[in-house]
């Protein structure tokens, strides 16, 4: 019975093996068995030989000087190579600072992490399931129920709505995905609830509050709320599979991935956060409870990865400007490649 057991075993792992093989693209394949280069440029240099049109790289890392690494186009048609500092949709990496802005607020108890979503936005509460019952930690946590508007087959990806509620009221009246509380799911609408929230609390933008309570005490001045606070000419161009040429004028203006940046305010950010000098004691604690403390983000055209790395302290943040396809896939190799170089050198 032993023998069988085992050899059960043995014949599952080949099947294992073989499916592995037969169902990972061959290019995804050869970046994992292809040997390190000695240098981060390298790498970023490779990168461009897979597909990607521009890449940008930059790493903190404790007791070593800041570094960008740049490779490729940020804009094909007219030739123009990738410069490190230029600015690049950042998708999702937005919510962290969405959720550092509420988290401060709950501190100076402007609001309150069980305040339920009916209280803080009664005019749509009738609309949204379990409105009475979702609180802001839920909405925080990804634990509403709440359906993602990126769902939603109605979405004109094409020509995205440039009004945040014509954005919600794709998921309005929509039957909850689970009761809340129940389990994880994330959901953009989340955060897209959360940033008509602290509007309100306010009594102005979130974007200005983030501003004048992040952004300015860090020096970020590369930073901004949306792509029509910028210059287009200074925005790496997107490129995506799905689309001809340049995606970079669609507009996604929802608050869960509607900023812009260059990798180094973010790299700036991200290692504040990390490092506990953005918080107070007591707001550390909260949002320790609430939300990570790196992200990933993707739109069309759009990839960006910022993440912490605790054994090495480094912030390493990525922007690939050409999604579609297995491009995600790729992307994250290649980060966590530049994390392995990084560590042999550590």
């Amino acid at each position: 019975m032993q023998r069988i057991k085992k050899l059960i075993k043995l014949i599952m792992a080949a099947l294992a093996l073989v499916c592995t093989f037969i169902f990972t693209p061959w290019q995804t394949l050869w970046i994992w068995i292809t040997p390190l280069p000695e240098s981060i440029q390298e790498q970023v240099n490779d990168a461009t030989g897979l597909g990607f049109d521009g890449i940008i790289v930059y790493v903190n890392q404790r007791g070593k000087p800041p570094a960008s690494y740049a490779s490729g186009l940020m804009n094909k048609e007219n030739n123009v190579k990738t410069e490190p500092d230029a600015l690049f949709k950042i998708a999702s990496i937005s919510k962290l600072y969405l959720a550092v802005a509420t988290v401060k607020l709950v501190n100076n108890k402007s609001l309150a992490l069980d305040d339920t979503l009916s209280k803080l936005l009664p005019e749509i509460a009738g609309r949204i399931e379990n409105a009475d019952q979702i609180t802001l930690r839920m909405l925080l946590t990804h634990r509403s129920g709440i359906p993602d508007w990126i769902n939603d087959k109605a979405f004109p990806w094409g020509s995205p709505p440039t009004d945040v509620n014509k954005v919600l009221s794709l998921v309005l009246d929509d039957d909850a995905n689970f009761k809340p509380n129940t389990r994880y799911q994330y959901s953009n609408t989340n955060y897209l609830l959360i940033g008509n929230i602290l509007d309100k609390t306010l009594g102005y933008s979130h974007q200005q509050y983030i501003k004048k309570e992040i952004l300015a005490p860090l020096g970020l001045v590369h930073t901004f709320g949306s792509l029509s606070e910028v210059d287009p000419k200074q925005v790496m161009c997107g490129y995506d599979s799905h689309y001809q040429g340049d995606v970079k004028m669609l507009d996604f203006v929802s608050p869960s991935g509607a900023m812009v940046a260059t990798a180094e305010d973010v790299g700036i950010f991200l290692r504040a956060l990390n490092d506990g000098s953005l918080l107070n004691d007591e707001e550390q604690k909260i949002y320790s409870a609430v939300y990570e403390y790196g992200h990933t983000g993707l739109l069309p055209g759009y990839m960006s990865i910022a993440r912490y790395h605790k054994d090495i302290d480094a912030v390493v943040v990525q922007f690939v400007n050409t999604s579609g396809g297995n491009n995600w896939g790729k992307s994250d190799i290649i980060y966590k490649r530049v994390v392995k170089i990084l560590k042999t050198k550590s």
